[in-house]
């Protein structure tokens, strides 16, 4: 799995072994997963303009994708189903096939300001129903399918990665100047980025011309 040197003595190969090397979790820790959406999931994913979505595909390899759109964008048809939409995207479509093959969805909702998230597990499906995706449209624009997730687990999680992190202070905010644009460095992974700076000037645009025509 890795070509850097490995002591094998020290690798841990099963959970037993695992969790000899920690305390035993909480009662609450266990308690708090929840087979349904109670008023504070809900409320918590009304609030939410971003959420990550994990999937695998048929052969295991996992993959996580961003989703993001207005607050409340992911709809909560009852306490057992959720609605996402599925913007335009690259159309490389990972999460979609993944469900296909392997409906096991994993959800990690974020809300700015929130040190906590909600994780939500469960089961999922891609249609094309229109009446479902009319309740997902923005600006009179459908999104091409929706994912409509049966839910089996729920759960608030704690702050302590938003703590270590301090991820919403303004402060530790980084300027994006500091490493080169996207397109820059997908150019230089595939074959090479023009080396003059006009002509990644106007790729730049380009994509953000490509933005503002394309996001529903």
């Amino acid at each position: 799995m890795t070509d850097a040197p490995l002591n094998p003595d020290f690798l841990i190969a099963t959970e037993q072994g695992l969790r000899a090397l920690f305390p035993a979790t909480h009662d609450l820790a266990l308690r708090k997963c929840q087979p349904r959406l109670d008023r504070h999931a809900r409320d918590f994913v009304a609030r939410s303009p971003f959420v990550c979505i994990g999937t695998q595909t048929p052969d295991g390899r996992a993959d996580v994708s961003p989703r993001g759109d207005p607050c409340g964008f992911v709809q909560v048809l009852d306490d057992r189903t959720l609605l996402i939409p599925d913007r335009p995207g690259n159309n490389r479509l990972d999460t979609l096939s993944n469900l296909i093959a392997n409906p096991a969805i994993g959800l990690l909702f974020m809300v700015p300001g929130f040190d906590d998230t909600l994780r939500i597990n469960g089961r999922a499906q891609v249609t094309r129903d229109p009446d479902v995706l009319a309740r997902l449209a923005v600006n009179g624009r459908l999104p091409g399918v929706a994912i409509v997730v049966s839910v089996t687990e729920v759960f608030l999680h704690c702050a302590k990665a938003f703590r270590r992190s301090d991820l919403w202070n303004p402060e530790r905010r980084q300027n994006r100047r500091e490493m080169p644009s996207l397109v820059h460095m997908i150019l230089d992974q595939t074959g090479g980025a023009p080396e003059d700076p006009s002509a990644l000037a106007k790729l730049d645009s380009d994509l953000e011309e490509a933005y503002r025509q394309s996001m529903y």
